[in-house]
């Protein structure tokens, strides 16, 4: 996956989790759970919707990597660079 595609599936995984946000004016750099209503599980969601999704472990102590959009793309571009967009 590119770093784009990644950026969007990780848009997909939070507008299911929070399907009343507004994601359009998402900013990278900011904390997702400062621009969205996200509490503590709603981010273990993600994470677990990274693991059935793709199949990816993230270690407890590698959260801290997934706090913004761009820390997000960063940490699992990498990750994700041999699987295939889902949807």
């Amino acid at each position: 996956m590119t770093s784009e595609e990644v950026r969007k599936s990780i848009l997909d995984i939070i507008a299911d989790i929070a399907p009343d946000e507004d994601l359009s004016g998402i900013q990278d750099e900011v904390k997702l759970r400062d621009q969205f209503d996200l509490d503590s599980m709603d981010f273990l969601d993600i994470v677990m919707e990274l693991r059935k999704r793709f199949n990816l472990e993230v270690p407890e102590a590698d959260y801290p990597q997934l706090v913004t959009m761009s820390s997000c793309v960063e940490y699992l571009t990498p990750r994700l660079k041999d699987h295939q967009p889902v949807g």
